[in-house]
C-alpha cells in the first residue's frame, strides 16, 4: 500500500495548494472589478470576472482532489481517481465559456462609446500580473509533484488570467497615450486575450477528456513498467503492458511469461512479486492486474489442444495486496 499512501499525500498537497489559490484569487477578483468600475476600464472589469471564474475553477479542482483521495470501496473498486480528471474537464469548459462570454461583451463595448480608462488602473494590472504569474508557476510545480491534470489545467487558468491582464495593460496604455478616439483600445486588448484563453481551454480540454477516455500511457512510462517487471525473478518475458490514468496514479494491466512447467502456486507467487515490484517502483502505480502466460514449446501447447500462441494458455493471477 506504500504507493497508494504516497499518492494520497500528493493529493493532500494539491488540496492545500488549491485552498491558498482560492483565497488569493478571490482578493484579486474584488480588487480588479472595483478598480475597473472606478477607473472606467471594461478590460479590467472583464479581467476581474475572469478571476472570479478562477475561484470557481479552483473550488471545482479542490472538490475533485478531495473525492479522488477517497479509498476504493464496494461501489468504486478502482478508486475515485477519475473525479480529478472530471474536475479538469469542468475547469477547461469554464475556461472556454469565459472566453466566449468575455469576447461577446468586448465586442459590445467596442461599439459603445465610453470614457478612457484612468491611469491608476495600470498600476493595478502590474500587481495582478505579478501575482497571477506566481500562482501559475506555483500550481505548475505542484501539478508536476502530484501528477495532477486538474491542477495543471487550473495553473493555466491563472496564466490565461495573467495574459488578459497584460493585454489590458497594453490596451489601456494605448488609450491613455493616443487619447481621444482610442478609448476602446483596452476592449480590443480584452478581445485578443479571449482568443488566447480559448486556445488554452481547447488544448487543456483535449488532455482532460483523453484521461477520462483512458488514453494510452506515454511510451516512456510503459517501458519503465516493462523493465521493472522484467527484473522480477521468474519472469521470462513481458508480452503485453497497458496503463491508464486514475487521478494522479496509474492502473496497470500486464501479461508476463513464466516457465510453463511451473506449478500454479509458483506462478501465482511470481505474479505477486511483479505486482509488489511495480507498486513499490515509485512510478505512481495504484494497482496492477497480472496475467500469466506460459513460456513453453508451441508444439507441446498444440498437442494439449490449445492455441499455439502464448496468449491462448493463460492463468489469471489477479493477486490481492502483496
Amino acid at each position: 500500500m506504500a504507493s497508494r499512501d504516497a499518492i494520497d499525500q500528493r493529493l493532500l498537497h494539491g488540496v492545500r495548494a488549491t485552498v491558498q489559490t482560492v483565497i488569493i484569487s478571490t482578493l484579486l477578483a474584488l480588487i480588479k472589478v472595483a478598480s475597473g468600475i472606478v477607473g472606467h476600464s471594461y478590460a479590467l472589469i472583464a479581467d476581474g470576472i475572469e478571476s472570479m471564474l478562477d475561484v470557481v475553477s479552483s473550488l471545482v479542482v479542490w472538490g475533485g482532489l478531495r473525492i479522488a483521495r477517497q479509498p476504493p470501496d464496494r461501489s468504486h473498486p478502482y478508486g475515485h481517481g477519475k473525479a480529478e480528471s472530471l474536475a479538469a474537464v469542468v475547469v477547461a469548459l469554464v475556461l472556454l465559456g469565459a472566453a466566449v462570454g468575455l469576447a461577446a461583451q468586448s465586442v459590445r463595448e467596442i461599439v459603445t462609446p465610453h470614457h478612457a480608462p484612468a491611469p491608476f488602473t495600470l498600476g493595478v494590472l502590474v500587481g495582478v500580473v505579478a501575482v497571477k504569474e506566481w500562482l501559475f508557476r506555483r500550481l505548475t510545480r505542484v501539478s508536476r509533484e502530484t501528477s495532477s491534470t486538474s491542477l495543471r489545467v487550473d495553473a493555466w487558468h491563472h496564466r490565461s488570467d495573467a495574459l488578459t491582464s497584460v493585454a489590458a495593460f497594453i490596451g489601456i496604455s494605448v488609450a491613455l497615450i493616443m487619447g481621444e478616439g482610442y478609448e476602446a483600445a483596452d476592449d480590443w486588448a480584452a478581445l485578443l486575450a479571449c482568443g488566447i484563453i480559448a486556445w488554452n481551454g481547447t488544448r487543456l480540454l483535449k488532455t482532460s477528456i483523453n484521461e477520462v477516455m483512458d488514453v494510452a500511457a506515454p511510451d516512456n512510462l510503459l517501458e519503465r513498467i516493462r523493465a521493472a517487471a522484467q527484473d522480477v525473478d521468474g519472469v521470462v518475458a513481458i508480452e503485453k503492458c497497458f496503463a491508464r490514468k486514475s487521478g494522479p496514479g496509474w492502473l496497470v494491466d500486464i501479461h508476463v511469461q513464466v516457465d510453463g512447467r511451473l506449478p500454479v502456486v509458483e506462478g501465482h507467487a511470481i505474479g505477486h512479486r511483479v505486482k509488489r515490484e511495480l507498486r513499490d517502483s515509485g512510478l505512481g502505480i495504484l494497482d496492477v492486474l497480472v496475467h500469466l502466460e506460459p513460456d513453453v514449446d508451441p508444439e507441446i501447447v498444440g498437442r494439449c489442444g490449445h492455441d499455439a500462441e502464448p496468449s491462448g494458455a493463460a492463468d489469471d493471477a489477479k493477486s490481492g495486496p502483496a
